[in-house]
C-alpha cells in the first residue's frame, strides 16, 4: 500500500515499511519524530544509520544504539541519524522474553545495547529487499512451534470472523476444556492473553483490508472496532502515533501472517 505524505510534525518516509503479524509488528524508515508517550507493548528501537537519544523521566537522556522499551514506560525517542527501526512484541510472546535476555545492559528496567544490534543493524541495510522475520527471530528468536489442535481451531475462528463477540468460554466449550483450563492453554501456546489476541486479529484484519484500498472507517468497524477513534486509539497505544500519521507517509503496509 503506497499512500502520500506525512504530516508537517514528521520526517519524509520515503522507502519505509510497516510489518504487521498477529502479536508482533517492525517498522523501519524515517524518524516519526514521536512526542513522549508510553506503549501496551514492548519496543525495541534501533538507530540504523546513528544513535539516537532516549528521554525516559527515571534517567533523564541517554544516547544509545538499541533500547527495549517495556510496555507502560512514558519514553521519547528522538533520532539523530535518517532511519529507525522498530520492533513491537506482544509482552507476553517468547520472542519478548527472548528480547528482553539478550540486552546486555539495563536501567530502571529499560533495557540497552541488543547483543545482535550489529547483525540487525546489517540486515536491514542492504540494498535487497529486507527480510523483517530474519531481523524478528535475531531480535527474539523465532515463534515457530508446533500449537496444539484445539487452540489452533480458537484461532482459526478469531480471524475468521474478528467483529464477532466470541466469547472465551464459547471456544472452551468447542474445545472441551473449561473456561480457566481454556485461558491457560491459549496463553501458554499463543504467547498472549486472549482478550490481547483478538485484538491483534481485529488490527490485522484491518491492516489487510486498508492494504487492499479499503477505507479505515470502513475497515475498523468490519474489524469489530466501536468506532475508527477507538482503532486510532488502539494503534496509537501500540505504536505511539495515530495510523493516518503513519499510513499518510508513503509507508508500505506488509501482513506477515497469513
Amino acid at each position: 500500500m503506497d499512500i502520500d505524505v506525512l504530516p508537517d510534525s514528521c520526517c519524509p518516509a520515503a522507502g519505509s515499511t510497516l510489518w504487521l503479524g498477529t502479536g508482533y509488528a517492525a517498522y523501519l524508515g524515517a524518524s516519526l519524530r514521536l512526542d513522549a508517550h508510553f506503549g501496551s507493548v514492548q519496543c525495541l528501537a534501533i538507530g540504523v544509520d546513528a544513535p539516537f537519544t532516549l528521554r525516559v523521566p527515571e534517567f533523564g537522556e541517554r544516547t544509545v544504539r538499541s533500547a527495549l522499551i517495556p510496555p507502560r514506560r512514558t519514553h521519547q525517542v528522538v533520532a539523530r541519524g535518517e532511519r529507525m527501526l522498530f520492533c513491537y512484541f506482544d509482552p507476553g510472546s517468547p520472542r519478548a522474553k527472548g528480547c528482553a535476555a539478550r540486552m546486555t545492559a539495563q536501567d530502571t528496567e529499560i533495557g540497552l545495547d541488543h547483543e545482535a544490534e550489529a547483525a540487525m543493524i546489517a540486515l536491514v541495510s542492504g540494498a535487497g529487499e529486507v527480510d523483517p522475520l530474519r531481523v524478528l527471530d535475531a531480535a527474539g528468536g523465532t515463534s515457530n512451534r508446533p500449537i496444539d489442535d484445539r487452540i489452533a481451531d480458537a484461532i482459526a475462528a478469531l480471524h475468521a470472523n474478528p467483529a464477532a463477540e466470541i466469547t472465551a468460554a464459547e471456544l472452551a466449550a468447542n474445545a472441551h476444556l473449561s473456561t480457566s483450563r481454556f485461558l491457560h492453554l491459549f496463553s501458554a501456546q499463543a504467547g498472549t492473553s486472549f482478550r490481547r489476541y483478538r485484538l491483534w486479529a481485529r488490527m490485522l484484519h484491518v491492516g489487510r483490508a486498508v492494504s487492499k484500498a479499503s477505507d479505515f472507517t470502513t475497515a475498523a468497524m468490519d474489524a469489530g472496532f466501536a468506532s475508527p477513534s477507538h482503532f486510532s486509539d488502539a494503534f496509537h497505544t501500540m505504536c505511539g502515533l495515530t495510523p493516518s500519521a503513519l499510513f499518510a507517509s508513503g509507508t508500505r503496509l506488509v501482513i506477515l501472517d497469513s
